[in-house]
């Protein structure tokens, strides 16, 4: 069976299936978060986060970073219904030597979430989760696209 799921692609949910030169990752720039995400994205994969840019067969510069959020709607009391939320960055990817991979790209991720005056507690928690969601998500596209472009580039 396991030779089966494997001949066909499958693999685990938020598994990445890497190419050589994303074997040593350094991340330049970024927020702490930021961080913390490519950390757990990475132990998840044979690939490992370098401290310096040294031994990384891939560089990722992070510029730009910003979260924010917005009200949305409104109650009739005048308290927030409504919020949406953006993380936006620019990245490049470059090797050891600072020689360019791929050009400035830029990841935008929005999400939105009611935000119910009864439940506010649990709702400062739910914010916290998709803020994790979205940092997630951001490090999967940069890892995608990174793949994309190695591999692209490799042909």
């Amino acid at each position: 069976m396991a030779f089966l799921l494997s001949a066909c692609g499958y693999h685990l949910r938020g598994a990445l299936e890497l190419p050589a030169n994303l074997k040593n990752v350094y991340v330049e720039g970024g927020s702490a978060p930021l961080l913390d995400q490519f950390k757990q994205t990475m132990k998840s994969t044979s690939t490992q986060l370098t401290t310096t840019r040294k031994g990384a067969g891939l560089v990722i510069k992070v510029f730009n970073e910003d979260f924010s959020r917005r009200v949305l709607s409104l109650s009739s009391r005048g308290k927030s219904n409504e919020f949406e939320l953006l993380y936006r960055l620019d990245y490049e990817l470059a090797n050891a030597n600072d020689a360019k991979m791929m050009e400035r790209q830029t990841v935008e991720i929005r999400r939105e979430y009611y935000n119910d005056q009864q439940f506010v507690i649990a709702k400062d928690n739910e914010e916290n989760v998709i803020r994790n969601e979205m940092y997630q998500q951001a490090v999967n596209s940069i890892v995608n696209r990174a793949r994309m472009a190695l591999e692209s580039g490799a042909k």
